[in-house]
């Protein structure tokens, strides 16, 4: 049997790896906190990071015997996801000790794992009352509104679950629902940022962080990072909301070049493709001789 925390580590560099940042999350998820759909307990530890960064709207889960005993199936392709628990064995039992922490009965606890399955991935079982939304109201920003609707060969952008990001491979744009947002700035600020990346796509401006596949924390991987939301920022700038936005983006920002140990020659080539990325989504034409900020002769 693999080692539980290999198997943890690789679901969770998998999601990284998906765009799922947990630090960028300007939006509520208080009614998609994880539950068992059996017991109703939420789960509790890396098991909320594991389950809600996930794409699903249901906040309920479940084993496959306890869809099978509810009188339900998972469906066909659908994959599980593994959650965690502490065991407390006899020591003598134990073949392998996570620490040396003990009871006063001689007992040691044991990392241990089981597979679950979100509600929407399984068939013939009804989903409870969905909880009270504490949704904010929202009103649409009518310049942000046009640029995304105006922007050549767009992705297909599609709303609902607890997530936001592009997939490459299929060319889409995930986000929460308007309305989970803590502001209609916050919102689309997270559409631009989003966008921007799709635009690495091979179809529109092709960019190597999109064209290439690259690991979480990955030179390339947070160079990607780093366009994408400068070019959010310049997107802002042209609605007019940066000031409600610049602040959560420099930090941001800050986050990622810290990582790449405050490379500031990145920074400036990371700037060139992010205003690159911005005028395609703004559709404007700019002549070569325009595009840079060197002096004329």
């Amino acid at each position: 049997m693999s080692n539980i925390y290999d198997v943890i580590n690789s679901r969770i560099i998998e999601l990284l790896q998906q765009g799922t940042v947990p630090w960028r999350k300007p939006w509520h998820s208080a009614t998609n906190t994880p539950k068992n759909l059996i017991s109703k307990k939420e789960y509790r530890g890396v098991n909320v990071f594991m389950l809600a960064c996930q794409e699903y709207s249901n906040p309920y889960w479940l084993t496959f015997k306890q869809c099978q005993h509810k009188g339900g199936h998972v469906r066909k392709g659908e994959k599980s996801t593994p959650v965690v628990f502490w065991k407390w064995v006899d020591r003598k039992n134990a073949d392998v000790v996570d620490h040396e922490e003990t009871n006063c009965k001689g007992k040691v606890p044991l990392l241990r794992y089981y597979n679950v399955f979100n509600l929407d991935q399984v068939e013939g079982i009804t989903a409870p009352p969905s909880p009270e939304s504490t949704s904010n109201n929202f009103t649409p920003i009518e310049r942000a509104d046009q640029i995304i609707e105006g922007m050549p060969l767009p992705p297909d952008i599609r709303h609902g679950g607890n997530k936001a990001c592009y997939s490459p491979m299929l060319d889409y744009v995930k986000l929460p629902e308007q309305q989970a947002f803590e502001s209609p700035e916050e919102y689309y600020s997270t559409a631009f940022h989003e966008l921007i990346h799709s635009t690495g796509h091979a179809s529109r401006v092709g960019r190597k962080g999109i064209l290439e596949r690259s690991h979480f924390g990955s030179h390339e991987y947070s160079k990607e990072e780093l366009v994408a939301e400068m070019g959010a920022a310049f997107l802002c700038g042209v609605t007019g909301i940066e000031n409600r936005t610049l602040e959560n983006s420099a930090a941001y920002i800050a986050g990622w070049l810290k990582a790449l140990k405050n490379d500031k020659t990145l920074l400036v080539h990371a700037a060139a493709q992010a205003q690159k990325a911005a005028d395609y989504i703004l559709n404007r034409k700019v002549a070569e001789e325009e595009a840079t900020d060197a002096p004329a002769a």
